[in-house]
């Protein structure tokens, strides 16, 4: 159903990834997905992640086009990143993906698999005793936070597609030598580190703009 719906497919791990093995999975749109259960005693709230969290929180956030991309995104950004770029998109990636929050009108939502796989946090965060501050990436990137506990801290995006737009221009603010696209026909991995590649790349979008201009023009 996943794969059908945005390309994404889940993978069962038997514990944590380091932080470049997980987001380098969400380029390829590969989700690494825990298998045990939280204990009964904590219902509301695990200190790590659960398949509750997982299905109930992730899958269907990743079955949504917008919300896909966006986590695609981020690990788009980690190939090739050095090690300090990669804790910093980790860190993005925890107070968005997992724990994200954004307005909606006059109220705040919460958009973040952590939030939405735990009734108790969620109740928690949208109640006065945290901090909330403003959804600024390179800020948000060196914020310190706990993993076995609730967060002390969460930013506000004034929209979701606005904390995409922010995460996209971090992204490409890093220092790295290449640009990467993902191939969705091979499911891999383009490097564009050479004319050629770019010349197909873009021959490639001019086709894609071709269709959109016809769409445009048939809805007119």
């Amino acid at each position: 159903f996943l794969k059908d719906c945005t390309g994404f497919t889940l993978r069962p791990v038997m514990g944590l990834l380091t932080s470049r093995d997980f987001l380098n999975g969400l380029a390829f749109r590969v989700f690494h997905s825990t298998q045990y259960i939280r204990h009964h005693s904590r219902p509301l709230y695990t200190p790590e992640p659960d398949v509750c969290h997982e299905l109930l929180g992730h899958v269907p956030l990743f079955a949504n086009p917008d919300f896909a991309d966006f986590s695609q995104e981020i690990g788009l950004a980690s190939l090739g990143a050095a090690d300090e770029d990669i804790e910093r998109l980790a860190t993005i990636y925890w107070f968005t993906v997992e724990f994200g929050i954004c307005r909606q009108g006059d109220q705040i939502r919460a958009y973040g698999a952590g939030l939405l796989s735990s009734f108790g946090e969620l109740e928690y965060c949208l109640s006065s005793k945290p901090e909330i501050r403003p959804f600024e990436p390179a800020k948000v990137a060196q914020q310190k936070y706990p993993i076995t506990e609730y967060q002390p801290v969460y930013f506000v995006a004034e929209s979701f597609k606005d904390a995409q737009m922010r995460v996209r221009e971090f992204a490409n603010s890093l220092n790295r030598p290449f640009s990467v696209r993902y191939n969705a026909y091979t499911e891999s991995i383009e490097i564009l580190d050479s004319k050629e590649k770019v010349i197909r790349y873009a021959q490639g979008i001019k086709t894609d703009m071709l269709t959109l201009v016809d769409a445009l023009e048939k809805l007119a």
